[in-house]
């Protein structure tokens, strides 16, 4: 991925606070007094926005024009460090405006989004497509042998000038201008397409005013029900939303057929009603746009395009990924489909199963199977006491400690707040914001408001690191009890969030999570090995009553349940994947019928009709929002890598194996984007991972 297009957008690279003495009226300009440099929420208002970007164009494209004019021969000191270090103030007011717009947006900020852009987009291709500035990078790249480079150097060297020829450098002028007028749409489109789906999810609600069609509900999620009704003025209904720790809940035990698929089918139509949020044609335009961007560069497809610089390289290697997980993992998912139906003709349902059924008979099979359910689970996920398994996990491997702050701004009360530290020297800070709002998209993700590096004199620069999720919220008597795989969700986000705490890079280019799409999940996804470990369940799996730890039976239960369902949330996942791919591969350009092409794709592959994918084309925020486009299987691709890379600790028989936690910290974690990711992950493992650790962790080898 372009390196540049990281600095402004993207939560790859770091912010500094500038070394700003003078006091402006506005804060964005001004040096953060605060505790450890963390923005002074409650003083940023959204006027602020445009001029601090403004102000920061006009700082960046200062130094450029020092680069350009400089009369010394190009070197890496005087050009690429120098680029380097170009975007410190546009990197800050990015990351804040990106982040709370993510996480805590309104109209104003959606407004200015849309309005920043373009200019964002032009700004960028000032940069990129400047040709005396390419020829200095180009001269440094050229005679790279005789500047002494360390590694990390020679990999922003080379990440740079790739980056600047991905980015349109060697065009002709007439190809260049085609090029800005293809960035410039898409990043409207993409803006856009955002907009809608948070639009569309925050304007469905599905209203019950009937107790007996919460038949089936458990206790728990009827009071969750009363509680969100109540906030939105319907006090003595129950009201259920798309989000999906809310949806999902309803779907598993709801006994009223009816009114699950209203609201199954609310959230996979999202996007798709024919109404002024409909993405289709936003989509149909993007991909057009991504396949003209490719083929002007030199590419067959968009696919091509983007993997050149990801682990798996090609789209044939991907697809080929793809098929030998789908083709173990489709019969088994068949068998699931087949049980089901078997209990609906036992009980004399007389219909056929459908999407909207399977949580519903799922649970029903696992109750039976494993005498397990999540309601019997959830009383031991306390949302606080899984943020305490975390850590324990994050001190046994790494000597981490978390300790909790009141003192540090925050964008939002629910936000709680930690300072990091290691033998009680100062890591970093922590922000975990846990529960779905009408103004936080949906999903969960992890993102910084500073990125760690060294400044230009080699001072160490401390993240900043926000962990968002949208998590089962707390009800007017019970607090926020999760799921197994809502517990799986928050130990994802904090290996994110690890892999930037723990980041030991120089350079902004380099530092945190700025690696190869199809690697930056192997951090997040290694710790959700541990969720169910017993030896970290008898830890943390805390009655939220009793405080009675989880019975062992109940553990055992989790255990042989573990890879209950595989199938199916396997073959999801891995049709929203083929979706993705099959987007980004088509190399001749005609208008996309969006539903016509989800048809033929899914048919292709031969997709069962009782199984939805995860995300459909018009929510699909991945792929058309968040850097993900022909990237979604690297979810995949990096759980090839995390099943191999755990097994190192089991083999141990250690699951805390500090020599192997270290060399993980020392040589994943620590070096961020600063070598390829190959040669990282052979570096701690001692051989090339293969596909049989991913099959044999979802039983489906």
């Amino acid at each position: 991925m372009k390196k540049l297009v990281l600095l402004f957008v993207m939560a790859s690279v770091i912010i500094t606070s500038c070394n700003r003495k003078e006091t402006s009226d506005n804060p964005l300009l001004n040096e953060f007094d605060t505790p450890f440099g963390v923005p002074p929420f409650e003083q940023i208002r959204p006027e602020h926005y445009k001029p601090a970007y403004l102000k920061a164009f006009e700082e960046q494209n200062a130094v450029i024009r020092k680069i350009v004019t400089s009369k010394e021969e190009p070197s890496f000191e005087n050009t690429i460090k120098e680029l380097e270090y170009s975007a410190e103030l546009l990197t800050k007011v990015s990351r804040i405006f990106g982040a709370l717009n993510s996480a805590h947006t309104n109209d104003s900020l959606q407004a200015i989004n849309l309005e920043m852009a373009p200019l964002l987009s032009k700004h960028r291709d000032d940069i990129n497509l400047n040709d005396t500035l390419f020829l200095r990078i180009k001269s440094v790249f050229e005679n790279m042998d005789k500047f002494n480079l360390t590694e990390e150097q020679k990999k922003i060297l080379d990440d740079t000038y790739k980056g600047f020829v991905r980015s349109g450098a060697e065009l002709s002028a007439a190809d260049k201008d085609k090029l800005r007028k293809i960035n410039e749409e898409m990043s409207l489109l993409t803006v856009k397409f955002g907009q809608n789906l948070l639009a569309e999810t925050n304007g469905y609600t599905l209203l019950i005013d009937r107790k007996e069609d919460l038949a089936g509900l458990p206790a728990g999620i009827i009071e969750q029900a009363a509680s969100t009704a109540e906030k939105i003025g319907q006090k003595g209904k129950w009201a259920f939303t798309i989000q999906v720790p809310i949806m999902e809940p309803f779907l598993k035990y709801a006994e009223n057929r009816e009114l699950r698929k209203q609201l199954f089918t609310a959230y996979f139509m999202k996007g798709d009603n024919g109404n002024e949020y409909d993405n289709k044609e936003i989509i149909s335009r993007i991909a057009s746009l991504r396949l003209e961007r490719a083929n002007l560069l030199g590419y067959k497809t968009y696919a091509d395009f983007v993997l050149e610089r990801n682990m798996a390289k090609t789209p044939e290697r991907v697809l080929d990924f793809l098929g030998q997980v789908w083709e173990a993992a489709l019969p088994v998912a068949k068998a699931e489909a087949a049980a089901q139906q078997q209990i609906i003709d036992r009980e004399g349902g007389k219909f056929k199963l459908e999407p909207w059924d399977w949580w519903y008979y799922t649970e029903k099979i696992k109750k039976e199977k494993y005498a397990l359910d999540d309601e019997l689970t959830r009383p031991y996920f306390k949302t606080e006491n899984v943020i305490d398994g975390m850590f324990y996990v994050a001190k046994r491997l790494y000597d981490l400690d978390f300790t909790k702050r009141t003192d540090i701004p925050k964008y939002h009360p629910e936000v709680v707040t930690y300072e990091v530290t290691r033998n009680k020297e100062h890591v970093g800070i922590l922000m975990i914001d846990n529960y779905p709002r009408s103004s936080k998209r949906g999903g969960a993700w992890c993102g910084a408001y500073r990125g760690q590096s060294r400044d230009r004199n080699g001072n160490m620069i401390h993240p900043v690191v926000t962990m968002v999720t949208n998590s089962a919220p707390p009800s007017a008597d019970k607090p926020s009890l999760l799921t197994p795989d809502e517990a799986s969700t928050l130990f994802h986000e904090f290996g994110h969030a690890l892999h930037q705490l723990l980041s030991n890079s120089t350079y902004p280019g380099v530092s945190g999570t700025s690696v190869a799409r199809d690697f930056v999940e192997l951090p997040s996804q290694i710790m959700e090995h541990w969720v169910l470990e017993p030896e970290v369940l008898k830890v943390y799996a805390k009655h939220y009553q009793t405080g009675e730890v989880i019975p062992a039976e109940l553990i055992e239960k989790l255990d042989k349940a573990g890879k209950f369902n595989m199938g199916f949330t396997t073959v999801e996942f891995l049709a929203a994947a083929l979706l993705d791919m099959e987007y980004h591969v088509v190399a001749g350009q005609a208008e996309i019928d969006i539903r016509e092409f989800e048809k033929t794709v899914l048919d292709k592959y031969g997709l069962i009709p009782e199984i939805k994918p995860r995300y459909r084309s018009t929510y699909f925020n991945h792929i058309w929002n968040s850097g993900y486009a022909a990237g979604y299987y690297s979810y995949y691709w990096s759980e090839m890598l995390d099943a191999d890379a755990f097994q190192a600790f089991k083999e141990t028989g250690d699951i805390f194996n500090r020599e192997i936690a270290a060399r993980f910290e020392n040589e994943i974690l620590s070096k961020g984007g600063s070598r390829d990711p190959l040669d990282m992950y052979i570096a701690f493992r001692g051989k090339e991972p293969g596909i049989d650790a991913l099959l044999e962790n979802r039983g489906l080898k």
